[in-house]
């Protein structure tokens, strides 16, 4: 099932060189409606059985399947799409273990997952892989370990027929042609963390447009995630990035989903609390229950094919 990506470190296991996340949170003030998605997380180890990419940014402590589910339960998610993380490259054998686990033993959540590959991976693996509940192929452009837009238009042809996305970690301040590159591509497109733009820069920044250009078009997505990311303040609420999320909730409120981003990892600020990331959200659209509605169940459901 997984591809294997060369440069692993197979013998010494490193140490972790950023902080895992809090071990418990706080349980958010609202309650969750049925069916709520928790669209971005990752889980990571444990080491000697799933070995990381020699050529990453970062080394993480585990991160298990076990704490991440214990998470869910407690701020109230039943559906959640774990992303293959940079430092695995294009080895899925953990996102696509836990997958295949999860079609006997879900642990109460519906789960679906975005992965790493090649340019060529073979059609075969492409539809195990679809079997599993993959539904989109993650497009690594901040973090070494990734790839350039050189690959991207092979991929997304091969992707088209599955009715998978891209998904692309990027700065979207770093590509001004990104508007009309992913206009082009056959398949939908899906902007992480609010395309890694510091709320310090404005929504009126050109970058900024473009996206919201994008969002009106219909065919991408932006993930409302990773307030601390991009917040010059270093603590929940991160009124900074209000503005941010409130211009994507106004140009398209049927294309946004979010996630906590779980365990946290690379982040510029400490490790923030996923009870009060649920509440930030809840601000940002005002406590509107038919908003919060389509964000956490509507969205992902029709992003993920739930």
């Amino acid at each position: 099932m997984a591809s294997e990506s060369p440069g692993l470190i197979t013998m010494n296991i490193p140490a972790p060189d950023i902080p895992g996340p809090k071990p418990l949170s706080d349980l958010p003030e609202a309650v969750l409606p049925a069916k709520s998605c928790d669209t971005h997380a990752h889980l990571f180890g444990p080491a000697a059985q799933y070995p990381y990419h020699s050529d990453r940014s970062y080394t993480p402590p585990d991160a298990s399947r076990q704490d991440y589910v214990r998470l869910l339960r407690t701020l109230g998610f039943q559906r959640a799409v774990l992303v293959q993380p940079s430092v695995y490259g294009t080895d899925n054998r953990l996102l696509c273990d836990t997958l295949e686990l999860a079609k006997t033993k879900p642990w109460g959540i519906e789960w679906r997952g975005i992965a790493v590959t090649d340019a060529d991976i073979a059609e075969s693996e492409l539809e195990a892989m679809h079997q599993l509940g993959i539904r989109g192929i993650r497009l690594n452009m901040l973090f070494r370990g990734g790839i350039d837009f050189a690959t991207i238009q092979g991929l997304a042809n091969r992707i088209a027929p599955l009715g998978w996305h891209l998904q692309f970690l990027i700065d979207i301040t770093q590509f001004k042609d990104l508007a009309t590159r992913i206009s082009a591509l056959p398949v939908d497109s899906v902007i992480d963390h609010m395309g890694h733009f510091r709320s310090d820069q404005g929504s009126r920044h050109p970058a900024f447009t473009s996206l919201l250009s994008l969002l009106r078009d219909g065919r991408t997505w932006v993930k409302v995630t990773g307030p601390n990311r991009i917040s010059s303040q270093k603590t929940a609420p991160y009124t900074d990035a209000q503005a941010l999320a409130q211009a994507l909730m106004h140009a398209r409120p049927d294309r946004l989903v979010f996630g906590t981003d779980w365990p946290h990892v690379q982040i510029p600020t400490q490790i923030p609390d996923d009870g009060s990331l649920v509440d930030e959200l809840y601000r940002w659209a005002e406590h509107d229950e038919q908003l919060i509605q389509s964000i956490l169940v509507g969205n992902p459901e029709k992003l993920y094919s739930f």
